[in-house]
């Protein structure tokens, strides 16, 4: 809609991973999400704008649980990738020239090449509105996978241009409609504030 793009709010973007009812890899290109809780029994994700019809949602009603895999800037190319290969006889994951691996906790699959990957169980949805074709999905994380070298801030970090990628909508001069092209975006250090509330 226009106000997305006039909005323009980042959200992080990752691939939600599944297996379609023919037992072919299914992979979903998703950012407007949020992540609360605290805790392993306590982490819930939520997928705020997820399509009826599209092989994700069917995949996590059969399922009832997928794969949160956090891609970082290099790879970004072969996720974008997904979207092409998405047919229903499709193996998405290995036709993008990206890797399945095994989970551990829940059987659908992970991608290797994601530095962060969340293992989910399904919990619930809800219709965007009264007749909406996409709902809102809340997630549990069962199990939480991160490889060393972005587990550590020191060497690549999960921050900055080796860490989070952030979907930025190409925001709108709504006066000019003048598009400014931008994205994907990361985050950086920003100047330090000290934390005096008084």
């Amino acid at each position: 809609s226009w106000y997305d793009f006039v909005v323009g709010m980042p959200s992080l973007v990752f691939l939600v991973t599944g297996w379609k009812s023919n037992g072919k890899e299914n992979a979903c290109l998703q950012s407007w999400a949020s992540f609360v809780g605290g805790g392993p029994n306590n982490y819930i994700c939520i997928l705020s704008k997820v399509h009826k019809k599209g092989h994700m949602y069917k995949s996590l009603k059969e399922t009832k649980e997928c794969v949160l895999n956090f891609p970082s800037n290099d790879i970004y190319g072969l996720c974008i990738k997904t979207i092409g290969n998405n047919g229903f006889e499709t193996d998405e994951i290995t036709a993008s020239g990206l890797t399945v691996e095994k989970s551990c906790k829940v059987k659908a699959p992970r991608i290797k090449e994601c530095f962060l990957n969340i293992e989910c169980e399904y919990l619930w949805e809800h219709e965007l509105y009264e007749g909406s074709e996409e709902v809102t999905v809340a997630l549990k994380a069962v199990h939480v996978c991160m490889d060393d070298e972005h587990y550590d801030q020191n060497k690549l970090g999960r921050y900055d241009k080796a860490g989070f990628l952030f979907q930025v909508d190409r925001p709108i001069n709504p006066d000019t409609e003048e598009v400014a092209e931008f994205g994907p975006g990361i985050l950086v250090q920003g100047d330090p504030v000290p934390w005096i509330t008084k």
